[in-house]
């Protein structure tokens, strides 16, 4: 795959609208970025306006796994997208959006999702899952994994891979890509197995967990109004992209692909390029020997539902004058003490080379705010069986949990 940047003005299949300036496709499908306006009283900042991408679809992320003596693998692709650093990463078994398994572009079929739109095996996970909601309205997908019996050879670009092998790939910098780790993350705990397993008593019970979350999402005041790409106010159209007059946030920008393992041949289309990497991460502390995270009932403007829980510290640096709660002290963090850290890139089919670093840091301080609350794995793995309780970069880190949970159990 090759991506070139290109001028907005210069993308073919797209147009502005001639009414709001929203950037369409010809074909009315796949994603248009349009304009929002937000109002959160209570939120750092408590108005702005901003681009927003709409893709109302909802897309299939589907991982298959067969067992192989025992041990769990997963049929992943190895994937190219036009917004990824390094060309091609570990991919799901399926990973395409309505538009594409429909083919509105015309181009060849996707491989594998008969398997997903009737699973003739056991489905393991199958459930709706937001994703950035900063950058997406209302954004979901469908994350699936599919248990099968059998012998499935897998096609050119596609390979059986062993959960465990998977997990240790996750420490390596931008290769299992976005839309494998939240599938991941949503494995039940009969995958997981008992060396996986976290016994003992979480802090809080889950009916506290739960009431705490719909309590934010009940009196928060937030309200956000689809408005048109040419009123968003303080942004500007420049050198063939839109970006904030700050230089900050991020930048819609346009790119030209050509590709010879996609269903089509060569596209153009518009992409957010954040304008610096962020840093996402959990702080971790034992109580009574089980492990618990500490997680943010977060408000982001293109959430179905208000507000999900998201990790710790979800930031980009670069774009905070003063330092958002527990960043410096997860920077902090002695060597010693941090458990995962790589950067890992985020969904690169709409966002061109964005990445975050993503941490785990032990501490032993017992943090309180009526932001925050201590989960334990087990909760979170049980909240991953429902929609929109857990965002995409908590559930990133969640299969980053699982790569070094063994270790900790026996350092422990």
């Amino acid at each position: 795959m090759k991506a070139e940047r290109i001028p907005l003005e210069e993308l073919t299949g797209w147009r502005r609208d001639r009414g709001t300036g929203n950037l369409v496709h010809a074909s009315g499908k796949f994603f248009s970025v349009e304009g929002l306006d937000v109002h959160y009283p209570e939120g750092p900042v408590s108005r702005w306006a901003q681009p927003i991408i709409n893709q109302p679809e909802v897309g299939v992320l589907g991982i298959l796994m067969r067992r192989l003596d025992g041990v769990p693998h997963l049929l992943l692709q190895a994937k190219h997208e036009p917004g990824n650093v390094n060309g091609a990463q570990l991919s799901p078994t399926v990973q395409a959006t309505r538009s594409n398994y429909t083919r509105v572009h015309g181009g060849r079929p996707v491989p594998y999702l008969d398997r997903f739109r009737s699973p003739d095996g056991r489905v393991l996970s199958d459930v709706r899952q937001s994703e950035q909601g900063s950058w997406f309205y209302r954004k979901r997908n469908r994350n699936m994994v599919v248990e099968i019996t059998d012998d499935v050879a897998p096609s050119a670009g596609f390979r059986w891979l062993a959960l465990p092998d998977v997990l240790d790939l996750l420490s390596v910098p931008d290769v299992v890509n976005m839309d494998t780790r939240t599938v991941l993350s949503c494995l039940p705990p009969s995958v997981w197995g008992d060396e996986y397993a976290v016994p003992g008593r979480s802090r809080h019970d889950m009916g506290e967990i739960l009431s705490w979350i719909t309590q934010r999402r009940s009196t928060v005041e937030i309200h956000v109004e689809r408005i048109p790409l040419d009123r968003v106010s303080d942004w500007r159209t420049a050198r063939g992209a839109i970006s904030h007059e700050t230089g900050r946030y991020f930048a819609v920008m346009g790119v030209s692909v050509t590709a010879s393992d996609r269903e089509v041949g060569a596209w153009t289309q518009p992409m957010i390029e954040p304008t610096a990497p962020g840093v996402v991460a959990f702080l971790l502390n034992w109580f009574d020997g089980v492990p618990h995270v500490l997680v943010r009932a977060r408000v982001e403007p293109g959430y179905a539902d208000v507000a999900e829980l998201g990790p710790t510290v979800q930031c980009a640096p670069a774009n905070h004058d003063t330092p958002p709660p527990y960043l410096e002290e997860v920077l902090g963090t002695p060597s010693g003490r941090v458990l995962f850290d790589t950067m890992l890139s985020e969904e690169g089919g709409r966002f061109y080379h964005a990445r975050n670093r993503y941490l785990i840091a032990e501490t032993d301080a017992d943090h309180a705010h009526p932001d925050f609350r201590w989960v334990s794995l087990p909760q979170l793995t049980e909240l991953l069986r429902h929609s929109h309780y857990l965002n995409v970069q908590a559930r990133t880190l969640i299969a980053c949990l699982y790569s070094v949970v063994r270790e900790m159990a026996a350092a422990r």
